[in-house]
């Protein structure tokens, strides 16, 4: 807390300058920066306020001034509060405060895999939404008879990132197939992908004109109906590590060649940081290391639930999980990750 206090005098001083704002994206990026560290210091006095409250119904109680069922009320408060403030200290890297953009591929299995990626997508927004956070299409193919072969969605909000950070993954789902006659058990494969939206000056990312390839093509799926007609939407693929970012998002070209570079660069910075952190990994004895294409999460619906495979949580309502409460799966997650031999206990 010492260190955000000074961190916020440093910061409260920048807004302070006169020029300030010449610069709109540093201005907007430091007070992203200020309101952030605000919201901890805030926090934090308000969880010191419970705790000294706490402390003094005990004393009261000692004395008979308090019953003990107050103190009892105050503690679970405090607790409560501290909880919450354990979980949320579990973003602490640079890039969790960022925007999210999340990605969506259908595996093998045609129309089953098709409709379970559409699935997902509609339990990431509706998360999403719920979270108060907001929701922009940026590409989408249709599958060839139902559901989605590919989709992307940028997630804007404080922490978006640091809360989807653990989805990256195959998610797996059981269930009667509604595309089958006989109505046999299937099983079908999506995989998720997430990564930070870099939209910040302080990192910058360098990519040579020479490695990267343009297509352009005509927008289709949900959010390209208006721009069907022109070859509108665009593909950059970055030759040396065959990245590829898409986007359809607006009916200009040149809009969308900006916000498909952005993406490439913050895929870019993704692979990085997978590469840094699967150094760590090499070291870091007793925690599995979660790469692109390991099955995270397995959703069986004819059995009534959902389990993580990393942090051993599960639930038996399938359904409020394909609804978007997704809350209690990420912070399983972010939780375990902390504490990787530590008990996720389950929920009935």
């Amino acid at each position: 807390m010492d260190n955000r206090s000074r961190e916020v005098e440093d910061l409260t001083a920048q807004t302070l300058d006169p020029d300030f704002w010449n610069d709109p994206k540093r201005a907007e990026a430091i007070q992203r920066k200020l309101g952030a560290n605000n919201n901890w210091l805030n926090d934090y006095a308000a969880l010191a306020r419970e705790v000294d409250d706490l402390e003094g119904l005990f004393e009261f109680q000692k004395e008979g001034m308090a019953t003990e069922e107050e103190v009892d009320a105050q503690y679970a408060k405090a607790e409560s509060i501290l909880a919450d403030a354990e979980f949320r200290s579990t973003l602490n890297q640079k890039e969790d405060v960022m925007n999210a953009v999340l990605t969506i591929n259908a595996g093998a299995g045609g129309t089953e895999a098709c409709d379970w990626s559409a699935m997902l997508l509609r339990m990431y927004r509706m998360w999403a939404e719920k979270a108060g956070f907001k929701v922009i299409d940026l590409f989408e193919q249709d599958g060839d008879a139902a559901g989605i072969k590919s989709a992307s969605i940028e997630i804007r909000g404080d922490y978006a990132y640091g809360w989807l950070k653990g989805e990256n993954g195959v998610h797996r789902l059981v269930r009667i197939s509604p595309f089958n006659a006989q109505g046999k058990r299937q099983t079908s494969f999506s995989s998720v992908f997430v990564y930070p939206l870099i939209e910040d000056d302080s990192i910058e990312i360098v990519v040579n004109p020479d490695d990267i390839r343009w297509d352009v093509f005509r927008a289709s799926g949900a959010g390209g109906q208006h721009v069907n007609r022109t070859e509108s939407a665009v593909r950059v693929t970055h030759i040396p590590t065959g990245i590829v970012a898409e986007c359809q998002q607006d009916r200009s070209q040149h809009r969308n060649r900006d916000i498909a570079m952005t993406l490439l660069k913050s895929r870019l910075y993704e692979l990085e940081m997978r590469k840094r952190q699967a150094e760590k990994d090499k070291i870091e004895a007793g925690k599995s290391k979660i790469e692109w294409g390991s099955q995270i999460r397995s959703y069986v619906l004819d059995d009534r639930w959902v389990k993580d495979l990393r942090s051993g949580y599960k639930i038996h309502n399938p359904d409020s999980i394909l609804n978007g409460d997704l809350d209690p799966f990420l912070k399983a997650y972010l939780m375990w990750e902390r504490n990787p031999t530590g008990v996720v206990e389950e929920e009935d």
